[in-house]
């Protein structure tokens, strides 16, 4: 029976300065410390967590991103990073953390997340459904001619100028505003790139940023299959690590192509909402997010 004192341990916000008990916690899981992840995470969005009782870091936490509408009411929320410490598993505070978020920080917003096959059943029963699905694919990735192979005529590094551009488009495609994460992007990214027409008109623009000992493809924003390979391939002759993403299933040129390009399927999560009947905006123009924990 869970002991209950662990279930009535107080819930708080997190900050920037939790960064290291956050990265403990993933290693204690067996994940990645994904320091520079999060970072971002806990400077764009809020995270939540429960102080360990033996005073070792963190029991619990996750990390809460808003967007679009106002603070208190945004449009949309994603989920993510929802960890609970090895010693203190299956004791309820996994639960205690979701039900705190979801029912009393988030109650009526829109909301979303990843889920692993192990976490879906409590995110079900938290009323969760899944509509959708994403492939992670993880390689060293073998670059095969230049991006205009791909018929985009111009793929360049990303300029100052070009952050309007790029805020217009992705709130388009995404559906909802995510300024307070894009804008972050020149500065957590070690790529970022912009794919344009004949016209000079922007079709889409793709980051890589450094994790552990790859480098992640995302977001990943494109007009088409054409386009996004471009972009991948721009990045690909960018780095010598190997790449990864995360990309929606029913982009099945795509990951096949990144399969033939030495990429290789190594896990895949659902996609799962609650309060809203699926994600807003256009998933075809969608393909990679720039990261699972953000939605």
């Amino acid at each position: 029976m869970t002991p209950s004192h662990l279930t009535d341990l107080p819930i708080r916000p997190l900050t920037v300065d939790d960064l290291t008990r956050c990265a403990d916690l993933s290693e204690d899981r067996g994940w990645p410390r994904e320091e520079h992840k999060w970072g971002l995470l806990l400077a764009a969005g809020t995270g939540y967590g429960i102080d360990a009782p033996d005073g070792r870091g963190l029991a619990a936490c996750c990390v809460v991103t808003r967007y679009g509408g106002s603070a208190e009411r945004p449009d949309l929320a994603a989920i993510g990073m929802m960890l609970v410490a090895e010693r203190y598993q299956r004791r309820g505070l996994g639960r205690r953390v979701m039900t705190y978020v979801c029912d009393e920080v988030l109650r009526g917003i829109p909301l979303t997340l990843h889920a692993t096959r192990s976490g879906r059943p409590l995110y079900e029963e938290l009323g969760f459904k899944a509509v959708g699905r994403a492939d992670m694919l993880v390689g060293p990735f073998r670059v095969t001619g230049t991006p205009g192979k791909h018929g985009t005529p111009r793929v360049r590094p990303a300029v100052a100028g070009d952050l309007p551009r790029i805020l217009r488009l992705d709130t388009e495609v995404f559906g909802t505003d995510r300024t307070h994460m894009i804008t972050r992007l020149p500065a957590f990214a070690d790529h970022l790139l912009v794919a344009e027409d004949a016209e000079h008109s922007l079709t889409g623009y793709a980051a890589a940023w450094p994790n552990m000992d790859t480098h992640v493809v995302g977001p990943l924003i494109a007009r088409d299959t054409e386009t996004a390979q471009s972009l991948i391939t721009a990045l690909g002759m960018s780095t010598g690590r190997p790449l990864r993403t995360d990309v929606d299933v029913r982009h099945e040129e795509l990951i096949g192509w990144l399969k033939e390009h030495g990429l290789e399927s190594v896990a895949s999560n659902s996609v799962m909402t609650r309060d809203i009947p699926g994600l807003p905006g256009d998933w075809t123009r969608r393909w990679a997010p720039l990261t699972l924990a953000a939605g």
